[in-house]
């Protein structure tokens, strides 16, 4: 039972923490002259023997190959899958065991790909990160992933290469504590995602799409071109165009039908117009998916958790979306926060849940009697996902319904705070960069100050840092989109004692600041999981100094 979920939430309240002491800012990551601790070296091989290991492994063969999904209800996808199924098969381990993970590549068409184990904090070199840590994966060849496991909590794999992670190709990984000190009866992982591969086009047709911009679009004889236009770190990236706001503001409304294309203009069979949230802060996305899936079914073919009433039950919400943020709510319950991104932070309880691609949430529900719908609402689309827990007589709840819960109480990640066992301790900060969010949609030009992500030269503008330091980041998104910012192979820290997290919304025009300790040495991505925002070039590496 897999299902994505996860914890993104409205981070306005956070602000810049305290100046902290600048040892370097960002104006030094431009250096391409510094030494780098190689994804290989013997830095991140002394790192990896300093972690405990229990001395067991599990060993696993994950293939990638093309796949006839059922998602339920009549719905037929043809898409890529690990071993023929969507989700994946879960994997789980204990804290200290060894993951040997095979990937055997049998997709199509010579389709290179890679693992990335998304929130582990394991050892720079089977991050899976082509080409920064590893070459892809050719068709027809295999790759063993081993590190050890070093923490516990809720994570889950997905392709790093172009917008693969919007096919089919991804699956839960419980890292299990045996000395787990929550109590419950019984746990249920939901795995969300927003579905378009084989139905209505491919990640690859929607990225094609989007990337053409809206610049050249003429929709109506109104000029979308803005002129000569904006520069890549301009705020929203879309020109002047007659003081509307295509961000998702004055677009209410607005609709284009998949054959849309004005003379010269671009079609807009994927591009998705006036998604609007106030919990994101605007506009909420930019592709249309024609479905939303918890745990690869459709709402009218739900998947059923059943248990029975007065049982705890930990729920794992992964959000594997590509472009989407779900609100999450139990019909007729609350629901309380026991962990994000795999940490644990002092309980919470909840109506409902935002969550951001790449983030996740646990969350305790002692369950009624009854049969209740577990909604995921696409947020700002008008769509959602559900599933049902059924505990005992009555009809299954209809794929359109919203629970009340929906509307109630929703708490930002700036107001969860960090367990005690888990919160950084009280330390100096030696080196902060400003990470400027930039770009839009006008020239689809998303990127990190100013500069899109050259896959061909990754090490070309590091953000460095050496090991041992206290290291502040502070995101400021200077777009009018949300995007949710995730550092590989580390957890940081919100503001002083805010949660431990590894992917994080940050709202347009608001800063956050997240605090890590640099004791991972390697190189490593730090991108928005908007997988289509990374693609075109939101990224930027984080590469330890020799």
């Amino acid at each position: 039972m897999n299902s994505i979920n996860r914890r993104s939430v409205l981070l306005a309240g956070l602000g810049v923490a305290g100046a902290g002491a600048l040892a370097a800012c960002s104006s030094d990551s431009g250096s391409s002259t510094a030494s780098l601790v190689s994804p290989t070296g013997e830095a991140v091989a002394a790192a990896e023997k300093k972690r405990k290991t229990t001395g067991r492994t599990q060993q696993v063969t994950l293939t990638a190959a093309h796949a006839m999904l059922d998602l339920g209800g009549g719905v037929m996808a043809n898409s890529w899958a690990f071993s023929g199924r969507t989700p994946g098969k879960e994997l789980r381990l204990s804290v200290g065991d060894t993951l040997a993970a095979e990937l055997s590549n049998q997709l199509p068409d010579k389709t290179t790909t890679s693992i990335h184990w998304h929130g582990i904090a394991l050892r720079a070199d089977m991050d899976g990160v082509p080409p920064a840590t590893q070459a892809a994966v050719r068709a027809g060849s295999n790759f063993t992933y081993r590190f050890v496991t070093d923490a516990p909590g809720t994570y889950f794999f997905h392709p790093h290469v172009g917008v693969q992670l919007d096919r089919g190709l991804y699956a839960p990984l419980i890292v299990e504590d045996p000395k787990e000190p929550l109590q419950y009866d019984d746990e249920w992982v939901v795995v969300l995602d927003d579905w378009v591969d084989g139905v209505t086009g491919t990640p690859d047709e929607v990225f094609a799409e989007l990337k053409q911009g809206m610049g050249g679009m003429d929709m109506g004889g109104m000029d979308m071109s803005g002129g000569a236009g904006p520069s890549s770190s301009s705020s929203d990236g879309m020109g002047d165009m007659g003081g509307m706001d295509m961000s998702g503001g004055s677009t209410a409304g607005m609709s284009a039908s998949p054959s849309a294309s004005a003379s010269g203009g671009m079609s807009m069979k994927f591009m998705l117009m006036g998604a609007e949230s106030k919990l994101l802060g605007g506009d909420a996305g930019d592709v249309k998916y024609p479905y939303h899936l918890v745990n690869g079914r459709v709402p009218t073919d739900p998947d059923v958790y059943t248990s029975k009433p007065g049982k705890r039950i930990r729920l794992r919400i992964i959000n594997a979306a590509g472009d989407t943020a779900y609100r999450v709510a139990l019909g007729g319950h609350k629901m309380t926060i026991t962990h994000t991104d795999g940490f644990p932070v002092e309980p919470t309880s909840v109506d409902a849940l935002l969550v951001g691609m790449g983030e996740r949430y646990d969350v305790t529900v002692t369950l009624d009697d009854g049969v209740f719908p577990l909604v995921a609402l696409a947020e700002g689309k008008n769509a959602n996902a559900m599933a049902v827990v059924r505990t005992g007589s009555g009809s299954t709840p209809k794929p359109g319904v919203r629970p009340s819960q929906l509307d109630g109480m929703i708490m930002p990640a700036a107001q969860l705070k960090a367990a005690d066992d888990v919160r950084l301790d009280s330390k100096k900060t030696d080196r902060v960069h400003r990470i400027e969010l930039t770009g839009g949609m006008g020239k689809y030009d998303w990127g990190i100050n100013g500069k899109r992500f050259d896959m061909n030269n990754p090490t070309a503008n590091p953000i460095l840092v050496k090991q041992g330091e206290r290291v502040r980041l502070d995101f400021v998104n200077k777009t009018t989109m949300w995007h949710p910012m995730h550092l590989h192979g580390h957890t940081y820290q919100l503001g002083t004692d805010g949660p431990r997290k590894d992917t994080t919304i940050v709202l347009p025009k608001k800063t956050v600041s997240a605090f890590f300790d640099a004791d991972n040495p390697g190189q490593w991505m730090l991108h928005c999981h908007n997988a289509y925002h990374g693609e075109a070039g939101m990224m930027a590496l984080v590469a330890y100094q020799g």
